[in-house]
This record gives structure tokens, C-alpha cells and sequence, in this order.
């Protein structure tokens, strides 16, 4: 059964990923503020499954979309 969530956790975090590169680019940083709720939830996801991929790989999305968030100052 864990493993079953820690997959449905890795698919959210393929999902948020792609945002997240989306906000990457100059003038889309506004997508990241979409990434990070999905990629919170599929770390929630993650927590419940006792594997630990699915929620690193998603607390992976969640840094990269506030480090740019904040290189963008539109975070703190």
C-alpha cells in the first residue's frame, strides 16, 4: 500500500515539476506560485507513504520554485 502513495507522490511532483521549470524563465516566475501548492500536497502525499522518494522529490520542486521565487523578490 505505501508503495502505491509514494507513487501517486512521485506522479504529483511530475506534475508540479514542469511548472516549476515553466517559472524558471524570465517574465513566468508567476507559475512557480501554481507549483508550490501542488508540490506541498504531493509532499503530503509523500509523508503518508512510508518511502521517503516521493516526498524528497517534491520538497526537491517546492526549493527550486522559492529559490526562485525569491531571486525574483516575489517571495519575502
Amino acid at each position: 500500500m505505501g508503495f502505491v502513495v509514494n507513487l501517486f507522490s512521485i506522479l504529483v511532483g511530475l506534475v508540479a515539476l514542469p511548472v516549476a521549470l515553466v517559472g524558471l524563465v524570465p517574465f513566468f516566475g508567476i507559475a512557480n506560485y501554481l507549483a508550490l501548492p501542488i508540490a506541498v500536497v504531493g509532499a503530503a502525499i509523500g509523508i503518508l507513504s512510508g518511502h521517503k522518494t516521493g516526498r524528497n522529490f517534491n520538497i526537491f520542486v517546492m526549493v527550486v520554485a522559492v529559490v526562485r521565487l525569491i531571486l525574483g523578490g516575489g517571495l519575502l
